[in-house]
């Protein structure tokens, strides 16, 4: 059980002393009551060994500081998996429900997921665990115990969505097991949703966990398996998604030639003009600017001079709002300073990268950052 909240804490790069900090700092934010420096040294020794239980309002509070669900920090049953039901009545009772779900209480779980997606954009993934496991827990529990297609299709579309971005959200957080699940999770509701646009989308983002994991080779295989399962279908907006996701999984994977090739083909995908949200995949912001930016980093990982004034036109035009890809623009800059051997510049830019990646509580910009900094 302690293992759970050990390798969390690790993983965060945070030291027992920095866990107790924050847990005071959170409760002084918050106006709760915890124990004293004293007992809180005493009460994370005995967690992580395994000789005291963390309690419910402890475990509240460490997900939300961690960003990991109750699974992962003490190896309980994860509240997110649907709960069956136990009785003939009981389930009928369930089934019914289900049938009777409107077009406007789907509207309002789309709308609880695109409210999350804002907050997580803004503030990061690490204080959303606790609202997007539930989240996710309504729609599967009301996808499992819909009949019909004319009921499932409408959840399983929403599920798709949410899932994809709570995968997003457990790669941000360093939770890569968590977020191939949520992958495989979002994969099994396009299916049954009929949605080849959702499943090619699912099946190249799921290439990032590959990426975090150390094995982008195997990331682009996947990213071109989703394209080629679309084929020319979909809309152009995902296409040049698709082609530009190809192109960074290709930089990360030391592929130059085929991560230009597919960055080629993702601008002469993507449609004009500055709307960025497709109708039909709302997890998808993409525009020019967007592309350019993402241009940007995909050069800085190729070593391309051409990316230093890229990555400044692209953070100059970038929404304010979007800070974790302003911390990754500040990220991709410091590469690419780095390449051309301007130290100086390269510094700037990771002491600007830290200070948002820290406000978002990103483990994996926090990782991009150390390893730059050993660098300079």
């Amino acid at each position: 059980m302690g293992a759970g909240l050990r390798n969390v804490r690790k993983l965060r790069g945070w030291s027992q002393e920095r866990l107790i900090r924050e847990i005071e700092q959170f409760a002084r934010r918050h106006l709760v009551d915890v124990a004293s420096t004293a007992s809180l040294r005493v009460y994370v020794s005995e967690w992580e060994n395994g000789r005291r239980v963390i309690s419910d309002r402890y475990a509240a509070i460490l997900r939300r500081l961690l960003g990991a669900t109750d699974a992962e920090l003490r190896g309980a049953q994860d509240p997110g998996l649907p709960v069956m039901a136990d009785g003939y009545d009981e389930l009928l009772s369930r089934i019914d429900s289900a049938q009777t779900v409107s077009g406007s209480m789907v509207k309002a779980l789309n709308d609880q997921t695109e409210i999350l997606r804002t907050m997580d954009r803004e503030r990061g993934a690490s204080a959303l665990v606790d609202q997007m496991t539930g989240h996710l827990a309504r729609l599967e529990e009301t996808l499992t115990f819909a009949v019909l297609p004319g009921a499932r299709r409408p959840v399983a579309l929403a599920l798709v969505g949410a899932s994809t971005l709570a995968a997003w959200q457990a790669i941000d957080a360093g939770a890569v097991d968590r977020a191939w699940r949520h992958y495989e999770l979002a994969k099994r509701a396009a299916r049954d949703a009929e949605a080849p646009t959702h499943l090619a989308h699912a099946t190249a983002e799921q290439a990032y966990v590959l990426m975090e994991a150390g094995r982008p080779a195997l990331g682009v295989e996947l990213v071109r398996e989703g394209r080629r399962s679309l084929g020319q279908a979909g809309s152009p907006r995902l296409q040049a998604w698709l082609h530009a996701a190809e192109a960074e999984l290709c930089a990360h994977a030391h592929m130059p030639d085929d991560a230009r090739r597919a960055l080629d083909a993702a601008a002469a995908a993507i449609p004009t003009g500055p709307e960025e949200r497709d109708p039909d995949l709302p997890s998808i912001f993409l525009n020019g600017g967007h592309l350019a930016r993402w241009r940007g980093h995909v050069l800085a990982m190729v070593g391309d001079g051409e990316a230093v004034s890229s990555l400044y036109d692209a953070l100059s035009a970038l929404d304010p709002t979007f800070v974790r890809a302003q911390a990754g623009l500040h990220i991709d800059l410091a590469h690419a300073h780095l390449a051309r051997a301007e130290y100086d510049e390269a510094n700037a830019q990771v002491r600007s990268a830290r200070l948002l990646a820290s406000r978002t509580g990103s483990v994996r910009q926090r990782r991009r950052v150390d390893l730059l900094s050993s660098k300079l």
